[in-house]
């Protein structure tokens, strides 16, 4: 009976989880970053190869400065791609190994499922790979001992919501075949 709520508990969470575009300003705790990356870190990877690391960002000059590159790759300065989170997480991925873009997938899947399951909002926000061949970034990942085997995959924004959580759009139905 245990065993079916704590199921039933992880499912909801899967199926609950909304991107998140408004955050607090306030940082999130040391508590709720290392169990956010934890999960993260445990996500499957082809061969148990494990390709990707994390670049955890709550330094806003530098937040700012990714997001000015990732509006710059969308074609759309003078926006916020970040909107506002006090956290951002960037997943690369070695780029010599095969699934390295499935493999990042599945940290920033369990990174956001991780955020829900503790309250807190998230997003996945693309263009990582683009920002992360700019010299600007390259420079940032060097910075941090990161080598150039590494190649964006996405970054996972965090903090707490600030307002009301999206309600869930309509799942199509003509998704699944069966043989």
């Amino acid at each position: 009976m245990l065993k079916m709520a704590i199921m039933n508990k992880a499912l909801d969470n899967l199926l609950e989880r909304r991107s998140i575009r408004s955050y607090k300003p306030g940082q999130i705790s040391d508590d709720e970053l290392k169990s956010v990356l934890k999960a993260g870190l445990a996500a499957p990877s082809a061969m148990n190869r494990q390709p990707t690391v994390l670049l955890v960002v709550q330094d806003k000059a530098t937040i700012q400065l990714l997001s000015k590159l990732n509006a710059l790759v969308m074609g759309k300065e003078g926006i916020d791609p970040f909107y506002g989170a006090p956290t951002v997480i960037v997943v690369l991925s070695d780029r010599n190994i095969p699934t390295h873009v499935e493999d990042g997938s599945l940290v920033l899947g369990n990174l956001m499922n991780a955020a829900n399951a503790l309250g807190l909002g998230s997003c996945w926000i693309n263009r990582a790979k683009e920002v992360f061949e700019m010299p600007e970034a390259r420079r940032i990942l060097r910075n941090a001992g990161i080598g150039d085997e590494y190649i964006g995959v996405g970054h996972c924004i965090l903090g707490y919501p600030d307002g009301e959580k999206p309600e869930a759009k309509p799942v199509r139905e003509d998704r699944v075949f069966k043989i």
